[in-house]
């Protein structure tokens, strides 16, 4: 018999975490965090990673399980959250995925093989010579040639994720976007996917106050520490909370600007996590307003009892 798996989705500041919790409370569940972000320790503020106390006793998985030096991937995502899913079946509690990467939790609900594509080194070597020589631009320009699709998804200074799209491509004349469509559709879970969903103009207002809390709570002397440590040039500093203070601490443009930036943004993620989660899943969506979410949370409890009996 299939697992029942549910996963919490929908643009960021919108509520997901505080929901997760409270369906991990009425169906004894434990959490696992969807988000790429919040797997690095010392990343705390930037990535709004749910606290001790905002947890009220549920266990956590998939949150500092990195140093920020440290790569990660979606084939590691995958394999870590799908132990993780194992384990709290087994344990007879019910796992519940919160927030994150549409494409990091389509890889786990829907077992995306990402083994069967083995690396090329010859390739890998030469693109990355191709790299030094060209440029990141000149590269990227080549992946809006051949997959303007995954091009949408990777940004240009992801020089591991853009060698990888190349790579594919190059070794099996299949692109990256063609490759993740052949993925099987069928899951090996009975995968209940919540949206949470907001006016616009309202998210994009939480979004604005909640990078102002925090700067409050400290995040440009988290940054400020994690540069001190000479990781300007890693992964997990290239995320949006991260990369906006850079240009700032080389004396490129001011606070404010770069405040501003983080705030722009985030409002760019949100949108394209919602059109990720509108076009790839099949999610039942919930408007939420600031007044209304106790209201919606036990709409959405009872709807996901009757969802979770019918399994």
């Amino acid at each position: 018999m299939k697992p029942v798996v549910v996963s919490v989705v929908g643009p960021t500041a919108v509520g997901k975490t505080k929901l997760g919790i409270e369906i991990a409370k009425r169906f004894n569940g434990e959490v696992i965090s969807g988000d790429s972000m919040q797997i690095y320790r010392s990343m705390d503020i930037g990535t709004a990673k749910v606290t001790p106390k905002e947890m009220e006793g549920i266990p956590h998985h998939m949150i500092d399980i990195k140093e920020p030096e440290d790569s990660f991937s979606v084939a590691e995502f995958k394999e870590r959250v799908t132990e993780a899913i194992e384990d709290i079946s087994s344990r007879g509690k019910l796992p519940v995925i919160v927030g994150g990467t549409g494409l990091y939790i389509q890889s786990v609900l829907y077992d995306f093989n990402f083994s069967e594509q083995k690396r090329n080194r010859e390739v890998t070597e030469r693109l990355e010579t191709e790299l030094e020589i060209k440029g990141k631009q000149a590269l990227y320009q080549q992946l809006i040639e051949i997959d303007p699709e995954q091009a949408e998804k990777i940004h240009p200074n992801n020089e591991r994720r853009l060698i990888r799209a190349l790579e594919i491509y190059e070794s099996t004349g299949m692109t990256m976007s063609e490759y993740q469509k052949n993925q099987s559709v069928e899951s090996p879970y009975h995968p209940i996917l919540i949206g949470l969903e907001m006016d616009r103009e309202l998210l994009y207002e939480r979004i604005n106050h909640r990078v102002d809390i925090m700067m409050e709570e400290g995040l440009l002397e988290e940054v400020q520490d994690l540069y001190d440590l000479d990781l300007e040039d890693v992964q997990s500093m290239r995320a949006i909370g991260y990369k906006e203070f850079i240009p700032y601490f080389k004396g490129e443009y001011d606070l404010e600007q770069a405040v501003e930036l983080l705030k722009r943004n985030s409002r760019r993620y949100a949108k394209r996590q919602y059109t990720y989660f509108r076009n790839k899943m099949d999610v039942r969506w919930y408007s939420v307003t600031e007044h209304n979410y106790q209201e919606k949370f036990e709409i959405i409890l009872r709807d996901l009892a009757g969802m979770i009996e019918q399994t």
